[in-house]
């Protein structure tokens, strides 16, 4: 288990990280989210001991996680961290960047295990191609399998598919998040893409102003937004009557005391999300067919 408590940590005497207390289980997913600059990639670093704390302590089961002061060089040999800068090696191949810190003194294995990220990675047509002729992309999940390729205990992955086009996206993230609970890996993903955390995540952090505002499951906190920041992560929504409604949750019917005027459809594939006026103020609601500008409505608010 990860113990990590009373977590404090500034730099040039600004307080990024404030009085933070969380574990996470062994094989446990574990996403933090929040705004630019709320300090969700500061907080990896500071978990890998890449900075050291101002309070508090980490520990890996009965290892304490310590900084520069107290370690010569950075990290330990159960932990991995995957930066969004990717440190590989540009002049030898996918697969011996990947396999780069394998023993050679077991090359079956060394073979079997390369490949089997490779697949992982969905990277296998490249293996013999040269790192720096890869796409940012590329180079972003060859970096991933280099992490996995000594089975770390627990893995810190920051806005590990950012550089990742859509084609590629929704089968890595799948295939990735897969292999880390098949091989009991904990995993902590700093994101802003909430497809990295519905379906994947046991648990969510949001952090926002220095602190960890809620600590709950993602579907704790799809179900029941406390404040608007964390209905935002999870897609489109209105305030009315003073409650978060997410547009999935307004409907089109014949009469309802919700009457509102279309500005704008836009095309989403498997339906429409209409910007329309209510009561004098904007709201996003879906709708499987196109609604023309200036069409009156009535809507309804579906129960999730």
């Amino acid at each position: 288990m990860l113990n990590v408590k009373n977590l404090t940590f500034s730099y040039n005497k600004t307080t990024i990280l404030k009085a933070l207390t969380f574990n996470v289980a062994q094989g446990e997913n574990l996403a933090i989210i929040g705004e630019s600059g709320s300090g969700k990639s500061t907080l990896l670093k500071v978990l890998y001991g890449e900075f050291d704390l101002n309070f508090g302590n980490i520990y890996w089961k009965d290892t304490e996680i310590l900084g520069p002061k107290h370690n010569l060089v950075v990290g330990y040999d159960f932990m991995k961290y995957v930066a969004q800068e990717f440190d590989l090696m540009p002049f030898i191949s996918v697969e011996e960047n990947i396999g780069k810190f394998l023993s050679n003194f077991f090359p079956n294995e060394k073979k079997k295990r390369t490949a089997e990220l490779l697949d992982v990675v969905e990277l296998t047509p490249f293996a013999k191609t040269k790192v720096k002729t890869l796409s940012g992309g590329q180079k972003q999940r060859v970096a991933l399998a280099r992490a996995l390729a000594k089975q770390p205990e627990i893995i810190l992955l920051d806005e590990p598919f950012s550089h990742i086009d859509n084609f590629k996206k929704q089968s890595l993230r799948r295939n990735v998040f897969k292999y880390l609970k098949d091989k009991n890996i904990t995993c902590i993903v700093a994101t802003h893409d909430n497809n990295d955390v519905l379906g994947f995540a046991d648990n969510m952090i949001l952090l926002n102003e220095n602190k960890i505002e809620i600590y709950n499951t993602p579907q704790a906190l799809y179900n029941n937004p406390k404040t608007p920041l964390i209905a935002s992560f999870f897609g489109e929504f209105n305030i009315i009557n003073n409650n978060i409604v997410y547009a999935n949750q307004l409907q089109v019917v014949d009469n309802s005391n919700l009457n509102a005027t279309v500005i704008k459809s836009y095309f989403k594939g498997n339906y429409h999300l209409v910007e329309a006026i209510l009561n004098e103020q904007k709201v996003l609601f879906e709708s499987e067919n196109r609604l023309e500008k200036d069409e009156n409505v009535y809507l309804e608010i579906r129960k999730k």
